[in-house]
C-alpha cells in the first residue's frame, strides 16, 4: 500500500507540475474552454463526488430546484471549480501592469481608505464560491499582500506547487495547522490576512457551529477570534467569473457585530453575507465538498447521506454560548 501511495503521489505531482507549466501557454479563451471540458469530464467520471454535490443541493434548497436543475447546477459547479484551478496556473501571466485586464476589483479603494482611517488590519474572507483563487491573487496585485491560510494536500508535492502559484502576486501562504498564534501576531502588526471561512473542521479543533442553508455546520473560529482580540475588520469578498474571461472580485463592507458578540455569532454574521449570493448563483459554489458532515441528533431537517451523528459535535453544540445566532 505504501508503494502504491508513493507511485500515486509521484504521478499526481508530475501531472500537476505539467499543468502549471503548460496552462500559461494557452490563450485566455482556450484556458476557459479546457476548464469547461475538464469540468464536464470530471462531473461524469467522479460518481462519488457527483452524488455528494447533487445531495448537497437537494438538502440546501429543498424543492426549489427540480432533479434536472440539481444536475445542471452540479455540472456547472464542476466546471467552475475546474476553471478556478486552471486560472490559478494561468495567472502566472498576470503582472501588476496587466492584471486589471482580467481581474476587476470593486470596493477595494473604499476598503483601503476605511482601514487607513481606523488604523485596523483586516481579514479578507472568501468561501468556496466563484474564483476564490483569483480573489487572493487580485488582492496581492492591488498591493495588499496578505498572510493567507490554506489547507495542505495529502501529497506534499502538490502543496508546494499550489503554494508557489498562490504566492505569485506577493501573498504568503501558511498551513492551517497551528496557525492561530501566527495569524494573531500578524494582525496585531497590522498585516492583512486571508482565509476561507466555510472549511469543514472537526469539532475538536478551533471550530464553532453556524447555520448554513438551514443546516448546522462546523466551521473555523479563527476570524472571529482575530476580530475579538486584535480588532480586525472582517471583510467578505465575493467573486464572479465572467464569460469574457474576466473575474469580478468585490470587497463588501466590514461585517458589523455587537461588542459582546460570541465567536459563534460573529462567524454566523460573516456567513450571512455570502449565503444570499449563493442562493442567487448556486452554480458558483463548490457543492462536491462535504460541507454538512455532522448531523444533529434532534433535527428533523434532511441532511446528505454522508452526514453522521457525532458526540463531539453535540458537545460543541451544547457548549456554545449562542444557541440561536443572529440571522
Amino acid at each position: 500500500m505504501r508503494l502504491w501511495k508513493k507511485i500515486r503521489h509521484h504521478f499526481e505531482s508530475l501531472a500537476c507540475r505539467t499543468l502549471a507549466r503548460s496552462i500559461p501557454m494557452l490563450s485566455r479563451q482556450r484556458c476557459i474552454s479546457l476548464a469547461h471540458l475538464l469540468g464536464t469530464l470530471a462531473f461524469h467520471i467522479d460518481r462519488r463526488g457527483r452524488k455528494v454535490a447533487i445531495d448537497n443541493i437537494a438538502c440546501a434548497f429543498g424543492d426549489r430546484h427540480s432533479p434536472g436543475e440539481r444536475i445542471r447546477i452540479a455540472h456547472a459547479s464542476y466546471r467552475n471549480f475546474a476553471r478556478t484551478m486552471l486560472d490559478l496556473f494561468w495567472a502566472r501571466r498576470l503582472t501588476t501592469e496587466n492584471f486589471s485586464d482580467w481581474i476587476r476589483l470593486e470596493g477595494f479603494d473604499e476598503l483601503r481608505s476605511t482601514l487607513s482611517q481606523t488604523n485596523r488590519s483586516c481579514v479578507l474572507m472568501c468561501v468556496h464560491q466563484g474564483n476564490w483563487e483569483w480573489a487572493n491573487l487580485g488582492t496581492g496585485f492591488f498591493g495588499v499582500h496578505t498572510l493567507t491560510l490554506a489547507e495542505n494536500f495529502k501529497n506534499p508535492s502538490l502543496t508546494s506547487v499550489f503554494s508557489t502559484a498562490r504566492e505569485h502576486s506577493g501573498m504568503k501562504i501558511i498551513a492551517q495547522e497551528n496557525s492561530m498564534l501566527r495569524m494573531l501576531r500578524a494582525a496585531l502588526r497590522g498585516q492583512a490576512l486571508g482565509m476561507l471561512v466555510d472549511l469543514t473542521l472537526p469539532p475538536t479543533q478551533a471550530a464553532t457551529i453556524i447555520e448554513a442553508f438551514g443546516m448546522e455546520i462546523c466551521v473555523p473560529i479563527l476570524h472571529a477570534v482575530l476580530a475579538q482580540r486584535a480588532n480586525t475588520a472582517l471583510v467578505p469578498v465575493l467573486t464572479e467569473p465572467l464569460p469574457n474571461g474576466q473575474c469580478r472580485v468585490k470587497a463588501l463592507a466590514p461585517v458589523s457585530f455587537p461588542s459582546d458578540a460570541s465567536p459563534r455569532e460573529i462567524a454566523q454574521r460573516c456567513w450571512n453575507q455570502f449565503e444570499p449570493f449563493l442562493h442567487a448563483r448556486p452554480e458558483l459554489y463548490l457543492w462536491a465538498y462535504k460541507h454538512f458532515r455532522y448531523r444533529p441528533r434532534d433535527t428533523a431537517r434532511r441532511f446528505p447521506a454522508y452526514s453522521n451523528e457525532s458526540i463531539l459535535f453535540e458537545h460543541l453544540r451544547a457548549s456554545s454560548v449562542e444557541q440561536h445566532p443572529t440571522r
